[in-house]
């Protein structure tokens, strides 16, 4: 009889707007995986449907409880779902589940907005000691050590 290989899990995480506009933009690189959505809209469910959508809490820097509590529940989903691989495009929510992912042993993509043409972002530049990978949709932003450039997703 042939062995069935499990699907790769992944979780894909970002905030609102066009962190998660950007995300969904990546959908067709997910083809075959087994997809776990998260961001901070319930609204969002619908754009991913029927894919598993999950609500985290929104957080910024500036409000410390609310980066905790987020973290809480990142960390929660991370165990829940136990993905090989997690993509976010920013901002706090995704950075927070790279750098638990990683504790985690999972692969981890970091893909800053588009947004950022002059240069990396906060985030991204957080990202680039945690990520297993780092990119830029701009060319001339690409560094040897720092983000690299695989193409735009707009």
């Amino acid at each position: 009889m042939p062995s069935r290989e499990r699907r790769p899990r992944v979780l894909a995480i970002a905030s609102g707007g066009g962190h998660w506009i950007q995300l969904q933009r990546l959908r067709p690189a997910f083809a075959g995986a087994d997809v776990t959505w998260a961001s901070v809209d319930r609204g969002s469910a619908g754009d991913v449907a029927p894919d598993r959508f999950v609500r985290v809490p929104d957080c910024n820097r500036d409000r410390k409880l609310a980066v905790i509590r987020t973290a809480l529940a990142v960390l929660w989903l991370l165990l829940r779902v136990r993905p090989d691989v997690v993509v976010t495009t920013g901002a706090a929510p995704g950075l927070l589940a790279i750098r638990l992912a990683r504790l985690l042993r999972a692969r981890t993509l970091f893909l800053d907005s588009v947004a950022n043409a002059e240069e990396p972002s906060y985030s991204a530049r957080l990202a680039m000691g945690h990520a297993t990978a780092v990119w830029t949709q701009w060319p001339h932003l690409a560094r040897d050590h720092g983000p690299s450039f695989h193409g735009a997703v707009l």
